[in-house]
């Protein structure tokens, strides 16, 4: 007994809690009934508020005892799709025989069904004006192609409108993240129920935002990559790494620009920071082929504050208004803030980040005049980027000597140049031992994941590093410091450059201090 109350209180206070209608839906598919209705409860207790059924995944079917069974022993409200091939589903056989199942779900007690536009009128002419007053008709169209234009997706929705729709659903596909915008636009003024999607990684904003922009739902898979459409994120990440429930109206639009950019762990350490202090933001993922394309697409006041990561972090200096004067000294940002103007703010606070955990690596060795354990040491930093731009200038800032090394040595002198460091190739670097007790940073993506066996420099080399750092902090331990520890030098890893940098940009995003024991916790485990 105690047990029912106890779940009962707490599926109170999630009600309570929620700031929002939008549906979370779970897609089942499964050979056979018996493992939809396993999936089913699992469905329910990931949080879901309803499942999709995906009749055409089943191996075997008998419409009337399958669909019975699966309506009355479901835990959770029901959809029923029966998407044919020609729609991007698995169904290839008679399309009568198709409608006429979708028909007995509805008249078996389905909450919803799934009908695609183009066999609307078929299956209402199949109804005879019959149709079920507690199942809604979901009209659908998809386009594995391509997002059209404003004015397309306007006509597509009125003409699914006109099918006699209980809710308009439309999936497009994301060639640029920019896509997404003509879709939002088209969601906030749907004077009807709409349920509006962009597929791919590109479009994962459209996924998540449904409820600041007034989506119907969203659909969640029960397990990563197991998804019904591409570019689904888990019910379990909707919810956890989110917020999902809490966001609306008025929330704050944050994320990391890049790309690659799903590597990032941004999402995890700002959101659950954003949670704790119970702040209105949530921080997505960003995969941006084209910066200022991006802003001048996400221009309003919405669109809050950016992380900015390879290969963007130079470019986005021309699209912002106002640049700090360290970030304009090291000719790279890695945050941008909307001002209340609306016009942006660049500044960096990657050399903070990288900076400070290399001098509370070499801590161990006296403090130097300057009082920086930098101080005249010779520090090679890999790569001439943006991070590598930020880290030789916080290096020089020290009274380091500076050594830049890159795949392309024009690449390395231009910098070189800017910042008063002499230049290498990266071919050079391997024979590049003028003293010993040297400090060596890589700040490319050389051994990031999925390329975990690269490494920018022999092992041979790194005896001659007291230190030796790597921005990159997927994997935490690369093969470069996995090879710098073997050969006795200390290690920084980058989640400690990625902790430190972030204080600063979790301060300017939110008005308040950062919960640095927070972070450390959340970034404990990785």
């Amino acid at each position: 007994m105690e047990l029912i109350v106890d779940s009962g209180v707490k599926k109170m206070e999630d009600e309570a809690m929620r700031k929002n209608q939008t549906l979370i839906c779970a897609p089942i598919m499964a050979d056979s009934v018996d493992q939809m209705l396993i999936l089913m409860q699992k469905a329910k207790i990931s949080g879901a508020d309803l499942v999709e059924v995906r009749v055409d995944s089943l191996k075997s079917f008998n419409p009337r005892p399958d669909i019975d069974t699966l309506i009355k022993q479901c835990p959770l409200p029901t959809l029923f799709t029966y998407r044919p091939t020609w729609e991007g589903g698995q169904y290839a056989g008679d399309e009568m025989s198709r409608l006429d199942a979708l028909r007995l779900a509805m008249e078996l007690g389905a909450d919803y069904i799934d009908v695609e536009l183009k066999a609307i009128d078929k299956f209402n002419n199949a109804l005879h004006g019959n149709k079920s007053a507690k199942c809604k008709l979901i009209v659908s169209s998809h386009n594995y192609e391509s997002t059209p234009s404003a004015e397309d997706l306007g006509n597509l929705v009125a003409r699914i409108q006109a099918s006699g729709a209980d809710i308009v659903k439309f999936a497009t596909t994301a060639q640029d993240i920019t896509d997404v915008a003509r879709v939002f636009q088209i969601t906030v003024h749907s004077q009807v129920p709409i349920i509006a999607m962009v597929m791919g990684e590109k479009g994962l904003m459209s996924r998540i935002l449904c409820p600041k922009f007034g989506g119907y739902l969203t659909f969640g898979t029960l397990e990563v990559g197991k998804v019904s459409a591409p570019g689904q994120p888990t019910v379990e990440d909707l919810l956890n790494l989110y917020n999902f429930r809490q966001l609306g109206p008025d929330t704050k639009i944050f994320g990391i620009i890049g790309k690659p950019v799903s590597h990032s762990k941004s999402p995890l350490l700002y959101n659950e920071s954003f949670r704790s202090v119970g702040f209105n933001g949530v921080f997505m993922h960003l995969l941006v082929d084209d910066i200022a394309n991006f802003f001048r697409t996400y221009s309003s006041l919405d669109f809050a504050g950016f992380s900015c990561t390879i290969p963007h972090k130079e470019a986005a200096l021309d699209c912002c208004a106002e640049i700090d004067p360290t970030a304009k000294a090291i000719g790279a940002v890695n945050c941008i803030l909307r001002r209340p103007d609306g016009k942006l703010f660049g500044c960096n606070t990657d050399y903070i980040g990288a900076i400070s955990a290399i001098e509370e690596g070499l801590q161990g060795s006296q403090p130097s005049i300057s009082g920086s354990p930098l101080a005249g040491k010779l520090f090679v930093v890999i790569g001439a980027g943006g991070a590598g731009k930020a880290i030789a200038y916080g290096a020089k800032e020290k009274g380091a000597r500076v050594v830049i090394a890159n795949r392309t040595y024009e690449r390395a002198r231009e910098l070189a140049i800017v910042v008063g460091a002499d230049a290498l190739s990266l071919d050079e670097l391997s024979n590049f031992h003028p003293e010993n007790d040297m400090i060596l940073a890589n700040t490319t993506s050389i051994g990031m994941q999925p390329k975990v066996d690269d490494t920018p420099i022999s092992k041979e080399a790194l005896k001659h590093y007291s230190l030796v750092f790597d921005a990159v902090y997927t994997p935490k331990i690369t093969r470069l410091l996995r090879e710098a520890q073997e050969s006795g030098a200390k290690i920084v890893t980058g989640v400690e450059m990625f902790i430190g940098q972030a204080y600063e940009q979790y301060e300017r995003f939110t008005g308040l201090p950062a919960p640095k024991e927070l972070f450390k916790n959340i970034m404990s485990t990785y």
